[in-house]
């Protein structure tokens, strides 16, 4: 039996709308030079049909100029605190709230700041910026004069270079923080101006707590009629299908999961259509499983020590009968060492890294939404149970990087 050309050519343009659309969702940010340039060819050339999905099925924009293509996507729940933005290196170290606090600070500044500006001068108007009397009340205070807050800046910088918001034209950063040298940037403002992705300005929300806020800083605009409802709440749970390991049925509300049992079929079709994604199914909830392993910044399981751990406490916190404690778990991890250590890290086996190791595996496990945390401990959640003893070991979901706080 042969195949037509066009029926190729379909095939090879449907492989190609599959890796642009994956690669937004991957980083939403993606920039016209550098490693990234190809992808972002790509993305242009199919910059309508993904602009109008997006649209139609999310409520993200897309906008891609001659310097970016800039995915201005939302998260479909604000109470995940899975997806933190990340230092620009090997390690990844989670930012902490002063890294946050002086990300935002470093923006304000580049945004009333020329085309290029030396990190020393960034760093005067930081903590200009860090005497409000606002922040002060909130307990944050910035000198910069210890090498504890320069490397936190540093990480900043480095986050920024990154997302292409900074280009180096001179210097080092590892020099700033020592003390011994300063550092020369080129601004690129189309796509700082790109970076924030919300539907209200900041500066427009009057709102006075965090919690109210964010609230304003995302809210949708006035849903005054069924269609409208609808639309909306279609957009939530396409966001979360993209987004969430689970969609699990508890997490929504009446009105959402009577959306998705009556639409199930349409809105999974929908994210296998742009993706290539493959739902799964089950009694708890549903997951869209990536066959081709890499729409993810979690996997498990994982290689190394850390990963071998992880696995053995999620086939513990399986077979628990409700929820653990953190000391629990980290007795576990002392008996694991001592029938699996032969196979570890020399490290891992050092007396009192069980808190470390155990963290470590619950942000995985979080984040994959295998479990959550609780006032006494550790609860499984239903997808967990795959990795109780005797079951097959798969990959749970495919997990986006949204790193919106990690994303830009």
């Amino acid at each position: 039996m042969t195949t037509s050309l066009g029926e190729v050519l379909d095939s090879r343009r449907t492989a190609e709308f599959h890796k642009a659309a994956r690669a937004l969702l991957k980083e939403p940010l993606l920039l016209a030079r550098g490693p990234g340039a190809e992808t972002y060819r790509l993305v242009r050339r199919y910059a309508a049909e993904l602009r109008d999905w997006f649209d139609r099925n999310t409520g993200w924009s897309l906008r891609v100029d001659a310097e970016s293509a800039r995915l201005r996507r939302t998260p479909g729940t604000m109470a995940d605190a899975t997806h933190p933005a990340r230092e620009a290196s090997r390690a990844g170290v989670p930012f902490t709230r002063r890294r946050y606090v002086l990300l935002c600070l470093a923006l304000a500044a580049l945004e009333r700041g020329e085309a290029q500006i030396a990190l020393g001068r960034l760093a005067e108007q930081v903590v200009l910026d860090a005497a409000d009397p606002h922040l002060a009340a909130a307990g944050v205070k910035f000198t910069l004069e210890r090498r504890e807050e320069r490397l936190d800046l540093a990480a900043v910088v480095r986050l920024l270079l990154r997302y292409g918001v900074l280009r180096r034209v001179a210097g080092d950063e590892d020099a700033y923080v020592s003390g011994s040298g300063d550092v020369l940037y080129d601004v690129e403002r189309r796509v700082l101006a790109g970076l924030l992705a919300a539907r209200h300005g900041p500066s427009l929300i009057a709102a006075d707590g965090f919690e109210e806020r964010l609230d304003a800083l995302t809210a949708e605009s006035a849903l005054d009629s069924d269609e409208l409802r609808f639309r909306a709440i279609r957009q939530k749970l396409t966001r979360r299908l993209l987004d969430d390991p689970v969609l699990y049925y508890d997490e929504l509300t009446d009105d959402e999961l009577a959306y998705l049992t009556r639409q199930r079929a349409f809105l999974t079709t929908r994210v296998s259509e742009l993706t290539g994604l493959v739902p799964e199914v089950r009694a708890e909830g549903i997951a869209m499983v990536d066959p081709h392993d890499d729409l993810t910044d979690v996997r498990m399981p994982e290689q190394g020590t850390h990963g071998h751990v992880t696995l053995l406490l999620a086939e513990h916190l399986a077979a628990a009968d409700g929820e653990v404690s953190r000391d629990e778990l980290e007795r576990r991890v002392r008996e694991l060492a001592a029938v699996h250590g032969a196979f570890w890290s020399k490290s891992a086996k050092q007396p009192g890294t069980e808190g470390e190791l155990v963290e470590q595996a619950l942000a995985r496990l979080t984040g994959l939404g295998l479990v959550k945390r609780t006032p006494a401990g550790v609860a499984a959640l239903p997808a967990l149970a795959r990795y109780a003893v005797g079951e097959t070991v798969v990959e749970p979901a495919h997990r986006t990087s949204q790193r919106k706080a990690q994303q830009p």
